[in-house]
């Protein structure tokens, strides 16, 4: 059973709002005591979602935490947004596939970045994306 013991929920609504939120996420990463590669990894993820929010959800709130499972401990990210909403997930989940000018790897390379990683949408309604990264990932 997942634990929280630490949380913040952060507003995203502009570009200068990434940087400070990867170092929120960097933080929490040293808190639990994740290596530098695992660190790297959760920030790379964090970034790719947290521009998606921006860019198609029109931004959104961020919600981080410390969790434990157990003995594990890891950092866990929560990206939800009021935008349009996903059309197809099982598209948007395929490497190359891509709505705007990008090499269409977010959503499944952020994937292969962190152990945990869950989506919803609604179409209309917004997005929310949750990963965890574990400190022995």
């Amino acid at each position: 059973m997942i634990t929280t013991t630490n949380k913040e929920e952060v507003a995203i609504v502009r570009e200068q709002d990434v940087v400070p939120l990867r170092n929120r996420v960097r933080d929490y990463g040293v808190k639990v005591g994740m290596s530098i590669l695992n660190q790297t990894k959760l920030i790379t993820a964090t970034s790719e979602l947290v521009r998606n929010l921006l860019k198609y959800g029109g931004g959104g709130k961020v919600i981080v935490e410390e969790v434990t499972n157990g003995r594990d401990k890891g950092v866990r990210v929560t990206f939800a947004d009021k935008g349009p909403g996903i059309k197809d997930i099982d598209l948007a989940m395929k490497d190359g596939y891509s709505t705007g000018k990008s090499l269409g790897l977010g959503l499944p390379g952020t994937k292969r970045l962190v152990n945990e990683f869950d989506i919803q949408t609604e179409m209309g309604v917004g997005t929310t994306v949750t990963i965890i990264k574990w400190k022995n990932g």
